[in-house]
Formats: structure tokens, sequence, C-alpha cells
């Protein structure tokens, strides 16, 4: 008998009776008002990714709207030392922007010297896949799930908000074991 129930497992396995459901793919929203979007906002969670590994606390960025359609973008955090760091980067929508909204809520941004953003690579996608309807956080991440930010105008989420988060994250498809709080310090 254990052996017809092992050979049973393994046959439905091969099959595929065992595969993980692929998650919906991820959508930006439909849209974005860009003016509501400026401004300072507070890493509170995040995939750690390779290029913020030096970043230990304390990250933010703030956005600012230029003339040309285009946001600036300075991010800073704090590095294990002690000292800040910090880089300055240009996001550029890639819908449409018209009368402050952008459509949809899908942004390329770059950090590379202003001398070399003509360059194809360079840009990374930035999306912003869900927003509290009062905008004290947004969830921002790129098809692919691979990176994912959480961004709120206060160091820290409320319980209920983390809450929230989560479910939508989970909802979203997102593996929720990758996510770690982002901690701030009581500047």
């Amino acid at each position: 008998m254990r052996t017809l129930a092992r050979v049973t497992l393994l046959i439905a396995a091969l099959a595929g009776g065992f595969t993980r459901a692929e998650p919906p793919a991820l959508q930006a929203l439909p849209d974005l008002a860009v003016s509501t979007y400026m401004g300072r906002w507070y890493q509170v969670a995040w995939f750690p990714n390779r290029f913020q590994r030096q970043c230990v606390s304390d990250t933010r960025a703030d956005y600012r709207l230029r003339p040309d359609g285009r946001i600036e973008v300075l991010n800073r955090c704090t590095l294990a030392d002690g000292r800040t760091d910090e880089a300055l980067g240009l996001a550029r929508p890639v819908g449409r922007l018209q009368d402050d909204r952008l459509q949809p809520a899908q942004l390329e941004v770059s950090f590379l010297p202003a001398a070399l953003r003509w360059l194809p690579f360079g840009w990374g996608r930035y999306w912003v896949v869900d927003r509290a309807e009062d905008g004290r956080y947004a969830i921002v991440s790129e098809p692919t799930r691979e990176y994912l930010w959480v961004l709120a105008r206060t160091p820290q989420l409320s319980p209920a908000d983390e809450t929230a988060v989560r479910a939508t994250l989970q909802r979203l498809g997102f593996d929720l074991s990758r996510l770690q709080a982002h901690p701030h310090s009581a500047r």
C-alpha cells in the first residue's frame, strides 16, 4: 500500500498536480494624481535588493515635479557607520501625463549620472500598484515582483495599515517571506 501511495504521489507531481498557481499579472494603478504623490515618503518595508544593501535605516525619498513633467527623486538613508548616503535620480512617465494625472501609474527611474541617462539601460520600472485612499501609504513594485517598496508619509505604519498592506501584498501575489520592515530612528 505504501508503494502505491508513493507512486501515486510521484505521478501526480510529475503531471503537475502539485504545481503552484502563478499570481495574476501585476498591474499599476490606472490613475495617479502626480501632485499628491510629491513630497517626502519613508520606506517602511521592502524586499532587500543589491543597490540599497548599504542602507541600514532611515531610508526616505523626496519627490519634486519639474517643469518638464519629469520628477526629481532624492533618496537618502543611514549607513552602518552612521553617515548618510544620498542619490539623486530622475523619474519619467511611461504612460500619459495630462492635467496632473499619470495614466497608468507607471514611471521609469534612473540614478545614473545625468550625462548617461540617454542610454537605453539604467532605467528601472517604478509602478505604484496600490495606495491608501488618503495617500498615507503606497506600494511600489514592477511587473516581475522582484522589487518591492512600501512607502508611507510617516516613518511607521499604524498596525491597521500594516495589516491592510500585508493583505494587499498577499492578494497581489507577493512572497511575504521576503518582506522586511525598514527601521527609522527617532531623529
